[in-house]
This record gives C-alpha cells, sequence and structure tokens, in this order.
C-alpha cells in the first residue's frame, strides 16, 4: 500500500528540513572564504551552486516564497561580474540568516518573516554591474553567449522542470529549439487555429513547454514553444506556416546538440545558471536540479538517513539482550554450583562465550552508528566567531582541530549551548581589543582555538584563547561582593576553588552589561549540562596569556563499565573509569580539617565523601573500604561498607516525578532483577563545595544525608510492585 500524496509531501518536507542545514552550513562557509578572497569567481560559482540547490529542493517541497527569494539571489549571483562586488559576502552572510529563520518558520508553522531587507541588497548587487563600464553586458547577453538564445521581445520564464527536461533533451543529441508563433489576428477560429500549430510542431520532436496556456487571454495571439528536435530550423518554420492561421513564425537555437558528455554537463549548467528566471515551479524530486545533480559523486547513493529515534530503539533493545546476559550469567552460575560435573555445563559455558562475544560485536557496531565527528558541531563556529567578534570590536582567529574525533549525537548536541557559551565567553571576557593587544606586544588579532581528542573512555573538548585570562583575586572579590562567600574563606581558597565561582548562578565580572556578555547568565547553563551528562569542566588560565577551559565527556550514555558497592544495604554504581584505586583504611585515619573528613594517603591529603549516616563512635568498624575517584582534576575518597564487583550497566533514564535530585545519572537492572542507582559524581562533589558545614553544624557526611535520603526514597520506589509507592 502506498501513501498519501499528503503523507509523502510530509516525509519531503522533512527530508528537506535535514539536507537544508548542511546547505545553509555550506553557504556560511562559502561565505566566510569569500570575504577572506574577496572576488574569487571559483567561490562564488560554489555560492550559487548551494543556492540553486536550495531553490531546486524548496520548489519541490511547495515552499514557494523561499524558492522565489533563493532565485532571485542566484540570478544575481549569475550576473557578469557579480563576483567582484563587494557586498557579496554580505548578501551571502544575511541571505544564510533569512534562509534559515524562512525554513525555521515553515517547520514550525509559524509566520514568514520579512525578506524586504534581503530582497533590497540583491536588487542593489543585480542592478551594480549593469552601472559598471565593464558590466554592461545584461544577463541576455550573457545568455547568448552560452549559446542560449530567445526571441526578440521575448519574455518566457522556464520553470525549473523544463530548464531539466532541456538539458536532458541536449544530451541525448536533440537541439532546444525557441518557436514562437504568432496568430493571424483576422483568423476566423483562433482557438482551433492555435491548435492546430499545436499538432504541427508535435510532430516536429518532443514539445518541453507551451506559453501561454491555453485559457490565458492571450493564448490566441502568440504562442511559444521549446522544442526537443533534429529537424532544422527552415523545417520546423515550413511546418508552423498555417495559411489563413499563422502570420509570422520565429525559430531560435537555445541550446545546440552535444556532441560528447563533457560538452553536454558545461552546456547545461550553462543553460540552468543563464536561462530566465521561473516564477512557476513544477514538482520534481528533491535533488539539486539542472546539471549539478550528475556532477554529485557516486558514493551519495551509500548514504542511508535514519532518524536518531530508530537508532535509539536498536540501542534500547541491546541494552535488553544485556540484561538477558547477566540473567542467564546469573542462572549458569547458580546450574554450576547445584551440579558441578554435569556434561551440559561445558556446553552452557561455550554457548554463553559464543552470545557474549556475538552480543559486544552487536553492541560496538550499534555505538558507531550514533558515533559522529565532532566536526558537525564545529563547523557552526567560524561564523558565530566572525558575528561575535564584530559586536565586541575584536578582532579574532579561529583555529579548529580534532574534527575527526568521533561522539556519540546525543551528547554532541547537549553540549552545543555550553560551547557556545564558552566560545562567546571566550571573545567577550578573554580577547583584548586591537589596540590594547598591541600595547602588551600581542598580535592584533586574538586566537580562539577549539580542540577535540579522545582520552581512555572519555572525549576531551577544549575551548582557549590567548587573551587576558582570568584573574583570581577579582573572581575572589567579586564573589565577596555578592555574597557567596567572605573574606576569611576567600583567602583559604586556592586557585580552582576560587576558579569554580563562575560557574555560580549570576556571578559575572563583565562592567558594562552588552548583548553579548555581562548577564551572569551562561557559564551556570555550562555547569548543569556537563552535571547531565556526568562531565566535568575544567579551567586553566594565567593572567596576561590566555585561559582553556577543558570539558571531559562521556563517549556514551547508554552502556557503561560500573563498580558496583553497598552502602547502609543499599546497592549503588560509579563509572569504572572514574575510580582510581580502591584503598583500605581504620576509622582512626580520618581526620576533621575544617569539619570535613579528609584521608591521607602516601602523603596527600584526600577529601572524603560519606553517603551514609557515620556509625557511633562505639559501634564504628576498624576497617573502611575508600574509593579514590577522580572528578574533574581532582581526587576524593568515597567512603562504602562493601564492594560487590564489577559490571557492565545499561543506563535507564529516571521519572523526575520519581525523585528530584541530580545525584543519580540513572538505574539499572542486574541480571538477578537487583536495580541498582548510578551516581552523578560531579553533582555528589558539587553538593558538598556549594554547602556550608559551619552553618549546619554537621561533617561532609551531614550534608549529603538529606540526599541519601531522596536515593533511599528512590530505592525503595523503584524495588516496590507496580503500583506500590515508597
Amino acid at each position: 500500500m502506498t501513501n498519501s500524496p499528503d503523507e509523502r509531501g510530509a516525509e519531503l518536507r522533512e527530508l528537506f528540513f535535514e539536507t537544508s542545514t548542511e546547505l545553509l552550513q555550506a553557504l556560511n562557509d562559502e561565505a566566510l572564504k569569500l570575504e577572506k578572497t574577496p572576488g574569487d569567481e571559483e567561490i562564488v560559482r560554489s555560492i550559487r551552486r548551494t543556492v540553486h540547490t536550495l531553490k531546486g529542493d524548496s520548489a519541490a517541497c511547495g515552499l514557494r516564497e523561499l524558492s522565489e527569494l533563493a532565485h532571485q539571489f542566484e540570478d544575481a549571483l549569475s550576473l557578469e561580474g557579480a563576483a567582484s562586488h563587494a557586498a557579496v559576502a554580505e548578501i551571502a552572510f544575511s541571505a544564510a540568516d533569512v534562509f534559515t529563520e524562512m525554513i525555521a518558520a515553515y517547520r514550525a508553522g509559524t509566520k514568514l518573516p520579512s525578506t524586504k531587507s534581503l530582497s533590497k541588497k540583491i536588487e542593489d548587487l543585480t542592478a551594480a554591474p549593469q552601472a559598471s563600464p565593464k558590466g554592461r553586458r545584461t544577463r541576455k547577453a550573457a545568455g547568448a553567449k552560452s549559446g542560449v538564445r530567445k526571441a526578440a521581445g521575448s519574455a518566457t520564464d522556464w520553470t525549473e522542470y523544463e530548464k531539466l527536461a532541456m538539458t536532458k533533451a541536449q544530451a541525448s543529441g536533440q537541439d532546444v529549439v525557441h518557436v514562437s508563433v504568432k496568430i493571424d489576428p483576422h483568423c476566423a477560429m483562433p482557438i482551433a487555429g492555435r491548435q492546430l500549430v499545436q499538432n504541427a510542431i508535435s510532430t516536429m520532436g518532443s514539445v518541453i513547454a507551451v506559453r501561454p496556456d491555453a485559457k490565458s487571454p492571450a493564448a490566441t495571439k502568440l504562442i511559444e514553444f521549446v522544442l526537443a528536435t533534429v529537424s532544422t530550423a527552415e523545417q520546423i518554420a515550413t511546418k508552423c506556416k498555417i495559411p489563413t492561421i499563422v502570420e509570422e513564425v520565429s525559430v531560435e537555437i537555445m541550446l545546440a546538440a552535444s556532441t560528447g558528455p563533457a560538452r553536454a554537463a558545461e552546456d547545461a549548467t550553462a543553460a540552468v545558471a543563464e536561462s530566465a528566471e521561473p516564477k512557476t515551479h513544477a514538482p520534481e524530486t528533491l535533488a539539486p536540479a539542472g546539471a549539478e545533480a550528475s556532477a554529485a559523486p557516486a558514493m551519495v547513493e551509500n548514504i542511508l538517513r535514519v532518524e536518531a529515534g530508530r537508532i535509539d530503539n536498536v540501542l534500547n533493545l541491546v541494552g535488553e539482550l544485556i540484561i538477558g546476559k547477566s540473567m542467564l550469567q546469573q542462572t549458569l552460575q547458580e546450574f554450576s554450583k547445584r551440579y558441578p560435573k554435569d556434561l551440559l555445563r561445558g556446553k552452557f559455558l561455550d554457548a554463553m562465550a559464543f552470545q557474549a562475544r556475538v552480543l559486544n560485536d552487536l553492541q560496538r557496531s550499534v555505538m558507531k552508528i550514533r558515533m559522529v565527528p565532532v566536526d558537525q558541531l564545529f563547523r557552526r563556529f567560524p561564523r558565530m566567531v566572525r558575528d561575535v567578534a564584530r559586536q565586541c570590536g575584536r578582532e579574532v582567529e579561529l583555529v579548529v582541530s580534532g574534527h575527526d574525533t568521533d561522539l556519540d549525537k546525543g551528547i554532541l548536541d547537549a553540549i552545543a549551548e555550553p560551547l557556545t557559551h564558552l566560545v562567546r565567553n571566550a571573545i567577550s571576557h578573554g580577547i583584548e581589543p586591537p589596540d590594547q593587544r598591541r600595547r602588551l606586544g600581542k598580535a592584533a588579532a586574538g586566537t580562539v582555538r577549539l580542540n577535540a581528542y579522545h582520552q581512555g573512555n572519555q572525549v576531551v573538548v577544549e575551548v582557549g584563547d590567548d587573551g587576558r585570562g582570568i584573574d583570581a583575586g577579582k573572581i575572589r572579590a567579586k564573589a565577596i561582593e555578592l555574597g557567596l562567600t567572605t573574606a576569611e574563606e576567600a583567602a583559604r581558597l586556592n586557585e580552582n576553588e576560587t576558579l569554580d565561582f563562575i560557574f555560580r548562578p549570576g556571578f559575572s565580572t563583565a562592567e558594562q552589561v552588552t548583548e553579548v556578555s555581562g548577564r551572569g547568565v551562561g557559564m551556570d547553563v555550562v555547569q548543569s549540562v556537563l552535571h547531565r551528562l556526568k562531565a566535568t569542566v575544567n579551567v586553566e588560565t594565567r593572567v596576561g596569556q590566555g585561559t582553556t577551559f577543558r570539558l571531559k565527556l562521556p563517549l556514551t550514555l547508554a552502556i557503561i563499565k560500573a563498580l558496583l558497592f553497598w552502602v547502609e544495604q543499599r546497592l549503588y554504581a560509579i563509572p569504572l573509569n572514574a575510580v582510581m584505586e580502591i584503598a583500605r583504611t581504620i576509622e582512626s585515619e580520618v581526620h576533621q580539617v575544617d569539619n570535613y573528613e579528609v584521608l591521607q594517603l602516601r602523603n596527600q591529603v584526600l577529601p572524603l565523601l560519606r553517603l551514609g549516616r557515620p556509625a557511633p563512635e562505639g559501634e564504628r568498624r576498624g576497617k573502611l573500604f575508600v574509593l579514590v575517584i577522580l572528578v574533574g582534576e581532582r581526587k576524593y575518597g568515597l567512603i562504602v561498607d562493601q564492594l560487590e564487583g564489577e559490571e557492565e550497566l545499561v543506563i535507564k533514564a529516571l521519572d523526575d516525578q520519581t525523585f528530584s535530585t541530580d545525584l543519580v545519572s540513572g538505574a539499572s537492572i542486574l541480571g538477578d532483577g537487583r536495580v541498582v542507582l548510578i551516581l552523578n559524581l560531579p553533582a555528589v562533589v558539587d553538593h558538598v563545595a556549594k554547602s556550608r558545614p559551619e552553618d549546619s553544624g554537621h561533617t561532609n557526611s551531614g550534608l549529603l544525608l538529606t540526599h541519601t535520603d531522596r536515593l533511599r526514597i528512590a530505592m525503595s520506589a523503584m524495588s516496590a510492585p507496580t503500583g506500590g509507592t515508597a
């Protein structure tokens, strides 16, 4: 059963909305290149091809306003001398912005933005070459040079579909001719006469287009045909001269028959670029119209676009298979204990090993499908850096490396906003104005760096600049002014602890509020998003030399290797790659420093985190398990009651209605049906750092007590039977 036309149209539009993102990004990239090398005709041709593709695709989807505006821009770019116009790059930037807004409006079903400003700029560009002594050749003359001619006084516009048919006819070895037939004004039956002329034309070849429409008032005065034929102009004119009906016949060759594939491609491209602009668009497939389609690489046919949700469904099923594998392993262990000498035990082990190997390969394959290069995100920043630098009066060069580093698509989308904030801050806060940089002995243009690379089971994304750096003293003073700390506490803070203030909501050292910065909104968003992703951010800065923000991200959010442990008879898990080592100590080695518990481990002071309630003095055990974890660039010790072991866990998201705490990043189900909560270590540490022990009268154990109670409530709710409450 086939889909209805409405369903097919909706699918076509959705495909266009996806592909248009790449086209608009390409338009921005090409405009940036043209801005650096003004007058480059090859770049202008590339811009014209991109706009041409956007025009054809939008016409195929029925997006008339977008198609017409794109064609207006394409037409202006086709003028001789357009490449040398200084405003082309700026108009391309404006076009990219307006096209983006229009596509967003189409997608949301809202009112289209105004296009008058862009149309005016394009009209100015169209008029400029004609006013120039060297650019007086009009589009019509340019068309004549390439072999495309029109009858004198003709203002006929051919649609994209018709122009595509013309190029195909030319490539097949036929001439494409324009035939104008003037009906005798004394003809007694002009309507019948029109039909006789059309019948006569049809015997000479394939009729591609007819103007005007038969219902038009002018349909019986002047008729224009586009004909694909092998006949000569004289033969066509002779055939059309019907006595008492036709007064005059004019035949002009628009496209001469091609003699080879190379010429066909060349003439086809010229025909599309130089022919008159279309006012109506016939339905067509979603592909670049004209000869550009034939120039597309064959390898594109091997690319399959799949909705991310479908991949997520497959990944969820793989997760269920992993849970099933754990259940089978649990059952096999019980079978081995009960029947240690049974011959089936070996067969079961072989089957389990084979299944585990295939399942691991399947998991890796699905994970690779979700992995995309960070270049998909990095490509957005050159245009943004240009615009923000202009707003701030800076000269900035963007240096990007690590384009091919792969990252989970979900994580890549999630870090887009944090990276945007960091790059904007690097320009507005970090890079100095050009005159100030010269006085400091620096180059007038500052540098913003974007880099990505793999580090173990993580991906590191860096945003750096060579600007003024962050003054820790200024941060402390601002924190005291905002009441975030006292002068006594600030004096005891080291540099990393001081820099943590910049991630507090409302914190900003900007002296003036501008469109770019100064509101104190942004860095707290960075921190909250990274916590949600189980990621960390580290700041490295030197006054006068620059700052680097280093984001450490997990490769995926779906399946992790985890270490399981017990706290007060509850089972928890943390990512295994966060565990540096496992140490044993005794209670007497745990000391209090400023109401925080610490442990001296190999001549280093290790801050301790205790999730459970501390046992009374008389009931404390002698030995403790301490998990040495790495959060950002700092080490902490997590006190646990007992270790359970390592396990591969499938992370399941938790409903916010179950419990509202960011200390847990998800949950998982073990092979025996038990539910384990996965702790969000950055959030746990952050809660301790932001709390003030002296106000509560407790140690850091007491600080986490409330949140630990939330974990217990959530655990009870998840462990309860369906429909039960905690």
